[in-house]
């Protein structure tokens, strides 16, 4: 598992954790350790997005972040990005601590890319529905208004203040997004989308002017992307995780994709497609999201702006990306137990998105908590 595990060289981590971190290379990671068992690894998630990687045998657990396998010149520079916006974070909202980004690409030690070393946090994902057997319904219910009030905290964060004051293009944003995502879907056609090409054009032509606004956007924020941990009436959030897309930009693009995902459940069962839907089912302790809404606005101080742009953003997003999944198992490029049924999401995603830019609310959310 150590010597042979693809993209992470264990030995050559041992050797750098000795030489430049010899404080947490522990007593059974240096090369010349002897018998002992020395440092193990094992990938903990992989595939087209950046690999994860869990390192034992250290003074303290690890966790190595480096791009995916064969994506090496694109995704250098999220390594960084990644790596800097954790360390800024840091006594802000939970992050884990980090230890260092290492350009490898030369010396070809350990990755032979650039990657970053971070401490690992204790927590579990609730990426399922029986994940939520760990906790009460009642202790999911304040997990869910702690989740939006870590959010408010990041969107709350002065990017200045914490050294990221050109992390990214504030000015153009949702524009850009709409481009970079258009260029993704022109990418992955190979059948008719009538709705999603509607609503690709929907919300082009109704572009929410978001000058007045900018943060610290997350941008893949939702449930399963933080660790959870606690005793079952109190679960926290321990950390939240994969910032490869965090820039500067709308904060409103977070809600509207954490309140896709909260609702996600029926369309899924409607197209009966499994792997998507998350822990977020009826019975389980999550209140609406309108509830949600509230606890972030309470926290932030102000009401929150109608959603009903970002909201069907977030469905054309999720449309697209699946659109390019269900494009690559046609071709043949993808393996794995549901790629064949997930394409079934696309036509309801856009159809949500449209019914979403259909029916709009001028505000909701009070700086009380309120419906």
């Amino acid at each position: 598992m150590t010597h042979e595990l693809p993209g992470l060289d264990v030995a050559g981590l041992a050797a750098w954790l000795t030489r430049t971190h010899p404080e947490l290379a522990g007593p059974d990671s240096r090369p010349d350790s002897g018998p002992g068992p020395g440092l193990t690894a094992s990938l903990i998630t992989g595939g087209r997005s950046n690999l994860t990687y869990r390192v034992d045998g250290a003074a303290r657990p690890l966790v190595v972040r480096r791009p995916p396998l064969g994506h090496v010149l694109s995704s250098a520079h999220d390594m960084r990005r990644e790596h800097r916006v954790i360390t800024a974070l840091a006594g802000t909202i939970p992050v884990p601590p980090t230890v260092a980004v290492v350009d490898d690409t030369g010396p070809g030690e350990v990755t032979g890319t650039v990657f970053f070393v971070m401490e690992h946090v204790d927590g579990a994902v609730l990426a399922r529905p029986e994940h939520n057997a760990a906790w009460t319904q009642a202790g999911l219910g304040a997990l869910s208004v702690e989740l939006a009030e870590v959010l408010a905290d990041l969107h709350a964060t002065d990017p200045a203040a914490v050294g990221l004051a050109d992390f990214g293009r504030p000015a153009g944003y949702l524009a850009r997004q709409l481009t970079t995502w258009r260029r993704q879907y022109d990418a992955s056609r190979s059948r008719p989308q009538p709705l999603l090409d509607t609503l690709q054009e929907r919300l082009g032509a109704t572009v929410p002017d978001d000058g007045a606004r900018t943060g610290i956007v997350h941008g893949d924020y939702r449930l399963d992307n933080v660790l959870v941990a606690g005793p079952p009436a109190a679960p926290h959030v321990a950390a939240v995780l994969d910032w490869e897309m965090a820039t500067l930009g709308d904060p409103l693009v977070d809600l509207g994709m954490l309140g896709m995902y909260w609702d996600i459940h029926d369309l899924t069962q409607e197209a009966g497609v499994v792997g998507v839907a998350g822990a977020i089912v009826p019975g389980a302790g999550y209140p609406d999201f309108a509830e949600v809404i509230d606890a972030y606005a309470a926290r932030a101080g102000t009401a929150v702006p109608d959603l009903a742009w970002y909201r069907a953003f977030a469905c054309y997003k999720l449309a697209v990306i699946l659109e390019g999944i269900h494009y690559r198992y046609t071709g043949g490029q993808t393996v794995g137990a549901g790629f064949d049924t997930i394409g079934a999401l696309v036509e309801p995603l856009a159809r949500e998105g449209l019914a979403r830019l259909g029916g709009a609310s001028p505000e909701y959310g009070t700086t009380t908590g309120g419906a």
